[in-house]
């Protein structure tokens, strides 16, 4: 029975479970609300994927916690041409699966990223082809000049190409169609971690790589952690009382009403910035009728007057000072102001007014309001569903009876990805750190063009707005700039989306944890220190 007890033991210890003051032997337990829904590196273009792809996997360029780019599995790119760049390769680099690094990875990780399954599409949509020079030189030719492309790169993960042939796996998993492939719970990448173990919504093991080439560098030289477990866990109490118990020793996503509280407690700290990520409200503006609401031969939302009726609604002030606790930044437009192209003249909100919100609905046909359902997930911004039951308050307050639908992330970007929304709450980051990620992703006509309105599951469509990003992906210097102000004005005036707030993110961890906070909301364990 003793020796049981002490094996039991000896278990909890190696996977940090269980044990006060773990983390001082270099394995952190860290835990975030939500699980990610697959693990394929092209799959799914969601932050709580990315959160354990990039342990594992590198892509050609990197991230330092500044988020400036950094080479990783290409040493240097050159722009041969406006349409020809050439990246040399790092040379001994195996993938955690013993496979070889060469050129012919890089020319399948481009490839696929391409693929109609994957969601990666808007990194790699000025991509023609990627050659292979020789087996450490690569080559990508672009349909069209594209100026960030090392900024686009640093978000395509490079996958082995044996490792996916041998495992049915050389497109991306098709997650609409709840499609079930190898890469769902496998990984195989040349990163800083290399994946042990996997149990969707419990447990994920990932221990160090010792052959990870970024060790060598200073950036990661004195990073010591030799095993990350990761546990999802939904309760925000459960997750608090982790950390405090000593069960848990990083929160990615602590609940706001528990910050002072962990700033008082022994042995744990909390670190604070902003977040590249603008939350709005995104409606369907494509179909003669609406799917949830109790207006029948029209849709409400396709009149400028309703969107800017439910604008006018929202009292964003209160939304910041009680649900977000002052965790937010109120804005007028959707991306912060980190991100290239962002100017403070066309970040200007529509005013909170119930009257003329009243008044508005009235003139576009509507005296009495309408019944309408706002689809919102549950775990994967901050008070995701607190910031909807508030919205559907005020809403009803002019007439616009509100009911919210509240989910986990996995069946929530399901049912957006799907089209079966009329009205929904998105997050939006932008990796690319460029304005034009933003109005591709979310506002462009959804042509089949790669990346042009992968994100826009309202069906928003204008030719002018089409016309200004075409401009963008084109262009460079002022007229750049002054087309992505155009949009932003077009923006503001046409309301395609409601925004709300740019997130404030905290993380919580014991204070013997030494990691740089990200505004990606991204944690580098490659560049943490246990003490």
């Amino acid at each position: 029975m003793m020796r049981r007890v002490l094996m039991a033991a000896a278990a909890a210890l190696l996977l940090g479970g269980g044990v006060p003051g773990a983390a001082q032997a270099q394995t952190v337990r860290w835990s975030a609300s939500a699980d990610a829904n697959t693990l394929d590196p092209h799959s799914q273009n969601i932050g709580s994927v990315a959160l354990l792809l990039q342990q594992v996997y590198d892509p050609l360029i990197s991230r330092n916690a500044d988020l400036t780019i950094r080479p990783a599995l290409a040493l240097s790119w050159t722009e041969v041409s406006p349409t020809q760049w050439r990246f040399v390769l790092r040379q001994g680099v195996r993938f955690h699966e013993g496979q070889a690094f060469n050129a012919d990875d890089v020319v399948f990780s481009i490839e696929r990223a391409l693929a109609p399954t994957s969601n990666y599409g808007i990194f790699v949509d000025t991509v023609a082809r990627a050659v292979k020079v020789d087996d450490y030189t690569v080559d990508i030719f672009l349909k069209l000049a594209d100026p960030i492309l090392p900024n686009k790169l640093a978000s395509i993960y490079i996958m082995s190409k044996p490792w996916s042939e041998a495992n049915n796996a050389t497109r991306p998993q098709n997650t609409r169609a709840r499609e079930e492939m190898h890469t769902v719970r496998n990984m195989n990448g040349t990163g800083a971690f290399r994946l042990v173990s996997r149990e969707q919504d419990v447990r994920t093991v990932m221990r160090r790589n010792p052959d990870w080439f970024g060790w060598q560098e200073e950036a990661s030289a004195r990073a010591n952690i030799q095993e990350l477990v990761f546990r999802p866990i939904a309760s925000d109490a459960t997750r608090v009382a982790g950390l405090l118990s000593g069960e848990v020793d990083f929160l990615l996503d602590p609940p706001l009403q528990d910050l002072n509280r962990l700033r008082n407690a022994p042995s744990i700290k909390v670190l604070e910035g902003p977040e590249i990520r603008t939350i709005f409200i995104a409606m369907d503006m494509f179909r003669d009728e609406l799917l949830y609401s109790d207006v029948r031969g029209r849709n409400p939302l396709k009149d400028v007057r309703v969107r800017r009726a439910l604008y006018h609604a929202i009292d964003i002030q209160a939304i910041n000072r009680t649900t977000m606790r002052g965790f937010s930044v109120p804005t007028g437009t959707f991306f912060p102001p980190q991100v290239n192209g962002y100017t403070a003249a066309e970040d200007v909100r529509l005013p909170y007014d119930q009257a003329r919100a009243r008044a508005l609905l009235a003139e576009a046909g509507y005296p009495t309001g309408f019944g309408i359902t706002l689809d919102c997930p549950n775990n994967r911004y901050i008070n995701d569903e607190q910031i909807c039951q508030a919205i559907a308050a005020m809403w009803s307050r002019v007439g616009v009876r509100t009911s919210v639908k509240a989910q986990p992330l996995a069946p929530f970007f399901q049912q957006i990805q799907r089209d079966d929304t009329s009205i929904y709450l998105l997050g939006w980051g932008v990796p690319a750190m460029d304005a034009l990620y933003s109005f591709q992703s979310l506002l462009a006509t959804r042509n089949g063009a790669q990346g042009d309105g992968i994100w826009n599951y309202g069906r928003y469509s204008d030719p002018r707005m089409d016309a200004l990003i075409t401009r963008m992906k084109t262009q460079s210097g002022p007229e750049r700039t002054a087309a992505i102000h155009e949009a932003l004005r077009m923006y503001r005036e046409d309301v395609p989306h409601i925004p709300l707030h740019h997130q404030m993110i905290p993380w919580a961890m014991r204070s013997n944890i030494n990691i740089p906070h990200a505004a990606n909301n991204q944690p580098y364990f490659r560049f943490a220190r246990v003490e």
